[in-house]
């Protein structure tokens, strides 16, 4: 039976610096943070790597440039001093952290092998050697190049489109790595496809958030690293430990860099359900006002706008979602914001599923800038120049040390 491989190893590269500089006290006075000036910010590349880097920062070092341009801006920012927690100040651990074990193994499947490779680079790790192969009848075949007996295992791999193809090629992952006696297997799923299927809106249909959830726990599974579900009652689904992380510290430090006036924002959610997402977010932003874009659904990817709860006139609108599929409902909404007097109206999404026809809508021109993050990969051909593609390499990289050196993940976002 024919096939068609791809081999994923790591090889190291040349090493690479960059930084940001410091803004002054003023302009930080009129920023979204206004009590918590930027710091200045440096990703500096070394021989020997230390993890933690205290007091109050993150610094990555690199064994290859994961940065690349889009309107002329890093695409890999830093997390900062504000959102780091007490946790990483050197002088409140209680025990040195061991960031050089070699029984922690990191494979990527071929659904975002860019965000596995950034993860690697932030982590000092080479990505482990796996080989995957589609045959001529579609089937998927895995096998690990290296062993990992006794060794925790973490799988990164998005279910995003095509998500049936994606999810059973990190189920047959997941069984390789049972099979070779893996101690613990770790699924890290940066999308996490069918979370939409989460409850019963009409009478028999499918819970299908569930059986997923019940797939990679039979497959063998201990655990689930996923980011931004798209309801917090996914978690539930799962009979195995799931470590839930967000995107909200890096677009939080992205929107603080444009520098705007605190007293010139308003956080708008698209729709009613994401009033809590909305919330949490615009307390973050200097406890932004909020507004909600009343909408009523008529059918799967199409919403109508009826209304508009709040007040946007003459402000800088920041619609925050989990995700954007069709961009309909994000659409529509910032066609109302600008008909109400909004002066600016952003995007923010964790997860840009951008099914048809979102890069049109998307680049109509309703939007000052789109801001994702790179959890699904975005094809060159879908660029547009309000674009601005976020990583969250860092935070998943932290996170996957920390669950591996039994530290806590919930400090992060503290």
């Amino acid at each position: 039976m024919a096939a068609a491989s791809l081999t994923l190893p790591y090889t190291s590269s040349s090493s690479y610096a960059a930084g940001s500089g410091s803004a002054s006290s003023s302009a930080a006075a009129s920023s979204l943070f206004s009590s918590f000036p930027l710091s200045q910010r440096r990703f500096v590349s070394c021989d020997s790597r230390s993890r933690i880097q205290a007091p109050n920062s993150i610094k990555c070092d690199l064994s290859e440039p994961p940065f690349k341009s889009v309107n002329g801006k890093p695409i890999v920012p830093i997390l900062n001093e504000r959102n780091l927690p007490k946790f990483l100040e050197t002088a409140r651990m209680e025990k040195t952290i061991n960031r050089t074990s070699t029984r922690l193994k990191l494979f990527s499947g071929t659904a975002n092998p860019t965000l596995s490779q950034e993860i690697a680079w932030y982590m000092g790790l080479e990505l482990g050697n796996i080989n995957i192969k589609r045959f001529a009848d579609g089937e998927i075949y895995v096998q690990l190049r290296e062993s990992v007996r006794g060794c925790d295992v973490y799988l990164v791999q998005p279910t995003c489109p095509p998500a049936n193809e994606n999810l059973m090629e990190l189920l047959i992952m997941i069984d390789a790595c049972r099979r070779a006696s893996a101690k613990t297997i770790t699924a890290v799923i940066p999308y996490f496809g069918y979370a939409r299927a989460d409850r019963k809106t009409q009478g028999r249909e499918s819970i299908a958030a569930k059986l997923v959830a019940n797939l990679i726990t039979e497959a063998g599974a201990n655990r689930v690293l996923a980011c931004d579900l798209h309801s917090g009652q996914s978690m539930g689904y799962f009979d195995i430990p799931v470590d839930h992380v967000y995107a909200q510290p890096v677009i939080l430090d992205y929107l603080a860099s444009k520098r705007i006036n605190s007293q010139d924002l308003v956080v708008v959610s698209p729709d009613v359900g994401g009033v809590a997402r909305a919330r949490a977010f615009a307390k973050k932003l200097s406890d932004a006002p909020l507004a909600i874009v009343d909408k009523r659904r008529h059918g799967h990817n199409v919403a109508e706008v009826m209304n508009l709860i709040g007040d946007v006139k003459g402000k800088v609108a920041v619609m925050m979602d989990d995700m954007i599929d069709t961009a309909g409902t994000i659409a529509k909404g910032a066609a109302l914001l600008h008909e109400e007097g909004a002066r600016e109206v952003y995007a923010c999404c964790t997860h840009p599923v951008f099914s048809p026809p979102a890069i049109e809508r998307l680049s109509s021109g309703l939007f000052q800038e789109v801001i994702i993050t790179n959890t699904i990969p975005i094809a060159k051909k879908n660029y547009f120049p309000q674009l601005t593609v976020l990583s969250v390499a860092n935070l998943l990289g932290e996170t996957i040390w920390r669950v591996h050196d039994d530290c806590s993940v919930s400090s992060i976002f503290q």
